[in-house]
């Protein structure tokens, strides 16, 4: 490149030149983005909850509520189509990051020729945060090596901290910082809890930016784990909606649909539709079945008041430094409520994802710990009914349930509405040419030297000042795990596909929305031209933006993939090895496999060799009071055998063999080879080891086993290697199965 100046021998005969720095447009607003998971369309108090958000509500009322906001029924896909303005197969990610199916719509990240919004701001001036869950990275590629291009810094994000999977436990998170892991900066003990602590760090990294680039826009982009399972809140909050809970879901769906008229957010003539297939009405259910029941979603609603507690924080802090009037702050969620709880809910998933039931008994035993650091809680299906109210289905699914969602927007410098709703269809992949609009942005023709896929997304810009601004041109298509819609001038084709079925025998709906919000009535029969025109052009979308093939085998859909990352045989872990998320972690469930730990004892010595997972499930191998001790933790259940006789001090190997057989496993421990332990575990890892990953020489956050976390191996620990046999395949069904159910 000419440098623009002159050099010449020194500089009394050269002439300087500064380059000069991005000016963003005139009038550019802070951006903040909060993005809540798996929170129900009627969850907010704004949108008809009893749930206490009072943050929320408060930026509803100095702007709008969308009352027909659409997302893509998944968090991964949804968080896509947010980033990039396009729709989420195109973009190559069209069902989870956790796999790649082999298929262009379905690569599991998003692909470079679609920018995200940072990469579209930050040529403008913009500074860019991202903080919390991100999930459009490969699993596989979350670990400590890489690749990064995926990553928030590698997609145009200035700073990150948060976490790169579907879930995490809130209060011991597996956190990155940048491209980093690091340990959380507290624990239950101490009082932690992500959710504070994201919003910490949002207002950290505001504050920094006041600091160091007072005359330059952001965008803060806050993507709670809130309220994804495990529900986690802290207990004085979950036990105080225990009564505002207990007439059960049939009852708070009618209240809440009461309520979603008076205050406008559906039509006078919205009319309830039947519970979900499988949901039993709360009378049918026992006293025991009602007690847990109610728990399990005043854990959840506890979680999402605690979210809002602290998201008045960061309300008030940019109030409080003069921002709040020129920040656009857009609050919404990721899906519908999640169906992933079962019909019964789960105090702790691990366990039954392991083919470990959880009793009624059992859940009443623990019906006190819901909500705490040793659970991994999700409510039943028919809370998650009542969430979505007044629609029909969940998340996974592209009716109402699973694809219309909750979307405040509040900007008091440009918005002149105050607690006003809008009614206009908008889809996750408008928001990003609705912000480009409203800053003055065209979309770049190339980001990083790549050349760019057009916006598929359509500007609502219009409809943030009027009322009456013209409907989306565009008709909108759905599909997830096979499930399929088109919205088309209020007019939606929707279908429901029963997995393991013929796709032609697919029975197809048609809906008015304009005078059907609920779904309720199916015009199919009465209307089958409209249907057949509208099933027509879900097909000519599904071509373009790459849905095809249609797969609805769930976790099955990646096995070439997940088999690829399973036929790893050795891992060797040298000492000063960092946190391993689980999907770059050895997979050892349903195979034999060796552990060899290379140290040099002092005698007596204690402390973690490895472990993998956390208090909800996993298994860890360490030393305490110079024997060697392995637990194999099924979903709460401690299996455990220790050596016969203690480790002297010196060089050793210390290895744990397991062997599996058809059913049965034997585990065997040994000291340089010579057996010192031997059990049959009764149960093992068929599907799901952890959602916690692993860790060398100490077990980070919530422990494995009953140690006191961290517990370092205090010795010198030179390596561990992990080695499985590589003949044996893992139940993929069941593996597919568990590995849907985390998402």
């Amino acid at each position: 490149m000419t440098f623009p100046g002159k050099i010449g021998a020194t500089y009394k005969d050269s002439t300087p030149h500064w380059p000069e720095a991005p000016t963003p447009p005139k009038g550019s607003p802070n951006i903040l983005v909060v993005l809540f998971d798996d929170v129900g369309f009627s969850d907010f108090g704004c949108y008809g909850s009893p749930i206490a958000t009072p943050a929320i509500d408060a930026v509803a009322a100095r702007g709008l509520r969308y009352s027909s906001f659409h997302t893509t029924a998944m968090c991964s896909t949804t968080r896509a189509a947010l980033l990039t303005g396009r729709n989420h197969h195109s973009v190559g990610m069209g069902c989870l990051a956790n796999f790649d199916s082999g298929y262009p719509g379905y690569r599991g990240k998003i692909a470079k020729e679609a920018g995200t919004l940072a990469e579209m701001l930050r040529p403008h001036g913009y500074r860019n945060y991202m903080l919390g869950k991100w999930h459009v990275t490969p699993l596989r590629e979350a670990g400590p090596a890489g690749p990064f291009d995926g990553w928030p810094l590698g997609r145009g994000f200035d700073r990150y901290y948060g976490f790169m999977d579907a879930e995490t436990d809130q209060y011991s998170p597996e956190l990155v910082r940048d491209n980093t892991g690091i340990d959380a900066p507290g624990t239950y003990a101490t009082g932690y809890h992500l959710t504070e602590d994201l919003i910490d760090q949002a207002i950290r990294m505001i504050a920094d930016h006041k600091v160091g680039a007072p005359d330059k826009p952001w965008l803060t982009w806050v993507a709670l784990g809130a309220c994804h399972a495990p529900h986690q809140a802290p207990d004085e909050l979950i036990k105080h909606y225990d009564a505002a809970f207990g007439e059960g879901w049939d009852v708070e769906r009618e209240w809440r649909l009461t309520r979603q008229k008076g205050l406008g957010i559906v039509p006078k003539d919205t009319r309830m539709p039947a519970r979900n297939e499988g949901v039993q009405a709360w009378n049918e259910h026992s006293d025991d079945e009602k007690r847990i029941f109610t728990r399990l979603q005043a854990a959840y609603a506890a979680m999402l008041t605690h979210a809002d507690q602290h998201l008045a924080r960061l309300f008030d802090f940019l109030e409080t430094t003069g921002q709040r009037d020129d920040t656009l702050i857009l609050i919404l969620s990721d899906n519908g409520a999640s169906q992933e709880g079962g019909a019964n809910g789960f105090i702790n998933a691990m366990g039954p994802y392991n083919f470990r039931p959880e009793s009624m008994a059992e859940k009443l035993a623990r019906i006190d710990d819901i909500g705490g650091p040793d659970t991994h809680s999700n409510f039943p299906h028919g809370w998650a009914m009542a969430s979505n109210t007044p629609l029909r289905r969940y998340k996974q699914n592209t009716h109402g349930g699973g694809i219309r969602d909750p979307l405040v927007i509040s900007w008091p410098n440009r918005i002149p509405a105050r607690g006003e709703i809008r009614n206009q269809f908008c889809h996750a992949s408008d928001l990003t040419p609705t912000l480009l609009e409203l800053i003055g942005i065209e979309p770049p023709v190339e980001v990083n030297g790549v050349a760019q896929m057009p916006l598929e997304g359509q500007s609502f810009a219009a409809s943030l000042t009027d009322s009456g601004a013209a409907a989306r041109a565009k008709p909108q298509y759905f599909e997830m795990f096979g499930h399929r819609g088109l919205w088309k001038d209020g007019w939606k084709a929707v279908a429901y596909h029963p997995t393991g079925t013929a796709f032609e025998d697919d029975v197809w709906e048609l809906y008015n929305l304009d005078y059907d919000f609920s779904e309720t009535d199916d015009l199919a029969e009465k209307e089958p031209e409209k249907l057949q025109a509208l099933i027509a052009e879900w097909w000519k979308a599904a071509e373009a933006s790459k849905v095809l093939p249609l797969d609805d085998r769930f976790g099955l859909r990646f096995l070439d993939s997940a088999k690829r990352n399973h036929a790893r045989r050795e891992f060797v872990f040298h000492r000063g090895v960092g946190h391993v998320p689980t999907d770059a972690a050895p997979d050892v469930r349903g195979r034999s496999y060796l552990i060899e730990a290379d140290v040099q004892l002092n005698g007596g010595d204690s402390g973690v060799l490895i472990a993998h997972g956390d208090a909800t499930s996993g298994y860890a191998v360490f030393m305490r009071d110079g024997k060697l001790v392995y637990d194999l933790n099924i979903g709460g259940e401690h299996q455990m055998l220790v050596s016969d006789r203690a480790v002297p001090a010196g060089d050793h190997v210390l290895s744990l063999l397991m062997r599996q057989e058809g059913p049965t496993k034997t585990v065997t421990m040994a000291i340089d080879g010579v057996p010192c332990g031997r059990f049959q575990p009764k149960h093992g890892f068929f599907a799901l080891i952890s959602w916690s990953g692993l860790d060398i020489g100490r077990d980070r956050g919530s422990p494995v086993s009953d140690y006191e976390s961290p517990f370092a191996f205090a010795a010198l620990l030179r390596k561990v290697t992990v080695t499985m046999n590589p003949e044996q395949e893992l139940d993929w069904e069941a593996a597919g199965a568990a590995e849907m159910a985390r998402q």
